[in-house]
């Protein structure tokens, strides 16, 4: 309960710094909703010969690709935050009150959790007018599973800002992980148009398997075998990710 407790209390400080500060969050917004309106459109040219006869097809293909793609670099970039209250000394003056270490970790992960939510139903009410529909249940099982994804992405990028200790180490290997990820995850193009080989190395990224099952949602396929396995995989990942960066955090601000 001591966990929990002290969880809800950073993350409660840390969502208010957020609340603050609506221009960040605005400028967030800014990207995901540029590629929503100028780049999703294409894609009913280019889906036409696999089922994206309308405009609200396209956007059911390319609206979750858009959430895992959000959820991907909204995390990875959660370690400069990290970074930042650690110089400022932040984190040291946490550490001689009673406040879990854990707590102090998993509050700022669940702040980029909500942020991220946050900014897919956003995302959803813009897509709306372009004519994505989508069942709402089937809507709040890929918040659900974005909430997961931004964990794992955050708890990774945790990870590397505590190896690394520097803002511009971690942005080279944010962006030299985070790119080839994206893309090998079908985000922006289904990996059914990719050549065999591609298709190939990205069975192995987990965050393929996500965009499927959210894709997968969207169409209205919430049985499909696919949606279940991107699930767990998400959840198993992000329990031993989350694990291992409470280890280090610990460790390393002892």
């Amino acid at each position: 309960m001591k966990l929990v407790r002290d969880t809800w209390l950073v993350f409660q400080q840390e969502a208010g710094l957020m609340v603050r500060n609506p221009v960040m969050v605005a400028f967030s917004l800014a990207q995901p909703i540029t590629y929503l309106v100028l780049f999703a459109p294409f894609l009913k040219v280019v889906m036409v010969d696999r089922g994206a006869s309308s405009y609200a097809d396209a956007y059911r293909i390319y609206v979750p690709g858009l959430f895992v793609a959000m959820g991907l670099f909204g995390g990875l970039f959660a370690g400069y935050g990290l970074l930042s209250a650690l110089r400022a000394g932040i984190i040291d003056r946490c550490r001689v009150t009673p406040v879990s270490r854990t707590g102090l970790l998993l509050g700022r992960a669940l702040m980029h959790v909500c942020l991220n939510v946050v900014q897919a139903v956003v995302v959803t009410l813009v897509a709306l007018p372009f004519g994505l529909r989508v069942h709402l249940g089937n809507l709040l099982v890929s918040y659900a599973l974005l909430a997961v994804m931004v964990l794992l992405s955050t708890s990774i990028s945790y990870d590397i800002a505590l190896l690394v200790r520097n803002e511009n180490s971690l942005g080279v290997l944010v962006n030299t992980v985070g790119q080839p990820v994206s893309l090998l995850a079908g985000v922006l193009i289904p990996l059914v148009l990719a050549p065999v080989w591609i298709q190939r190395v990205a069975f192995w990224n987990p965050f393929a398997w996500a965009t499927d099952g959210m894709r997968a949602l969207f169409t209205g396929q919430i049985l499909q075998t696919v949606v279940w396995q991107g699930a767990l995989i998400m959840v198993g990942l992000a329990a031993a990710s989350l694990f291992w960066s409470s280890r280090l955090f610990n460790r390393e601000v002892s």
